[in-house]
């Protein structure tokens, strides 16, 4: 193979050492033994024990060889990891613990993929590899059951350790506990042995809602990290998105919603109106299905930007299919939070109102694919809010949707 550049990186430049830098890193550490340690998650102190007691298992130093590229969906990202890294690397003892990061993507391919993380970390200097439990596993099979066996991994490691060079430490899951104030083995737990516990679930519920996180769980200088990625809700990027059929006053509930958040908080709110978003960033589209996706898809792709960045986004297009209102969610998801409101006013009451008298044109086919006359709408089954304006004025509407925020946290 001739190499003619390797890939350049802007970030975490320091940390991105080849094989042959890493390996002259460690042997300036002085330790023939290097146990490496494979993680796509933030360290937690059960991961500091467990690497903790390989180490000195091995009687070496510690590479800390996060991956970096791709991972699992929902994972923190790896920017947020990198600087939890570096905050916990000082609770190692000074020269046995080296950090370096891994452009790699995880392909959650269980056995096969342990084995190769054992081929990496031996052209790394390791000499020895941490395999946990269901390492890089891929979750359950369609039937809810786990996909490989919970130590398939280590077994397929151990069968090929001779040929890689490479040893396999084996650890299984750990446990906190409670009287002991300790991290213990599952297998050193015995019967009646009080065990606490705090899932990704409720971590992240407790980031949301700025609850506590306890000590015996995780660093604070971790805690610090994730803060400042995962805010409390109050103060994370929010896109509220209405939906429902022309004349039903999603425009009007809109517009009061923007005033009342500008009003009551400090949060900056951007108004991404339909008929605005037509005029400014969707002019050349007709209003053919795929064009009507596209215009949606564009609405998401700026609502998750102004979420992303810690603003709220109100949007109001027609938005009549479902799986075009999924994929805005999608794009938004990633970075906050995605409030779908339904705005249900029936088309008796919409074509009664018809400011713009475009029911009547419909009706009498001199506007073409209009929604609920020529175009179908697919009403929403996974709104949060529904609201009828013909049974709620705007300022009713918009108390019940100050309200869900209020009850969701997003508004204090």
């Amino acid at each position: 193979l001739r190499v003619f550049q390797l890939p350049r990186h802007a970030d975490f430049r320091e940390l991105r050492g080849t094989p042959s830098a890493v390996r002259r890193d460690l042997e300036v550490l002085g330790h023939p033994r290097v146990v490496a340690f494979q993680t796509r998650n933030p360290l937690h102190r059960a991961h500091e024990e467990l690497v903790r007691r390989a180490s000195e298992t091995v009687g070496g130093s510690l590479l800390l060889h996060p991956s970096v590229g791709l991972t699992k969906p929902g994972d923190v990202d790896y920017y947020t990891r990198v600087r939890c890294y570096e905050k916990v690397l000082p609770h190692y003892p000074p020269g046995r613990a080296l950090l370096a990061i891994l452009p790699l993507a995880m392909r959650m391919a269980g056995p096969r993929e342990a084995v190769w993380h054992g081929l990496i970390r031996r052209n790394f200097g390791c000499t020895h590899l941490i395999v946990g439990r269901d390492h890089a596993g891929a979750g359950a099979d369609a039937s809810g059951r786990p996909y490989h066996p919970p130590y398939a991994a280590q077994e397929l490691f151990k069968t090929h350790e001779a040929e890689m060079g490479i040893t396999m430490v084996p650890f299984n899951e750990m446990v906190y506990a409670a009287d002991a104030g300790q991290y213990v083995t599952a297998e050193e737990a015995g019967a009646g042995t009080r065990l606490l516990t705090l899932s990704g679930t409720e971590l992240r519920r407790r980031l949301q809602r700025g609850d506590e996180i306890p000590a015996w769980f995780t660093f604070p200088e971790v805690v610090d990290e994730l803060r400042r990625t995962y805010p409390p809700r109050a103060r994370q990027g929010l896109t509220v998105f209405f939906t429902g059929l022309s004349g039903s006053g999603k425009s009007t509930i809109a517009s009061a919603l923007r005033a009342r958040l500008l009003e009551r908080s400090d949060r900056q709110v951007t108004l991404l109106d339909g008929d605005l978003v037509r005029q400014n960033l969707s002019s050349e589209l007709g209003f053919s299905r795929e064009h009507r996706d596209l215009n949606i898809r564009r609405i998401g792709f700026v609502a998750a930007e102004v979420t992303r960045h810690g603003g709220t986004a109100i949007c109001a297009p027609i938005a009549p299919y479902d799986a075009a209102r999924k994929d805005a969610r999608r794009q938004v998801d990633a970075h906050g939070a995605f409030v779908l409101v339904h705005v249900s006013t029936p088309i008796e009451v919409c074509e009664a109102r018809d400011r713009k008298g475009l029911y009547a044109k419909a009706r009498a086919g001199l506007v073409k694919e209009f929604t609920g006359v020529s175009d179908p709408y697919e009403a929403p089954a996974d709104a949060e809010v529904t609201i009828d304006t013909s049974a709620l004025d705007r300022d009713a509407a918009v108390d019940t949707l100050v309200g869900h925020l209020e009850r969701e946290g997003f508004l204090t």
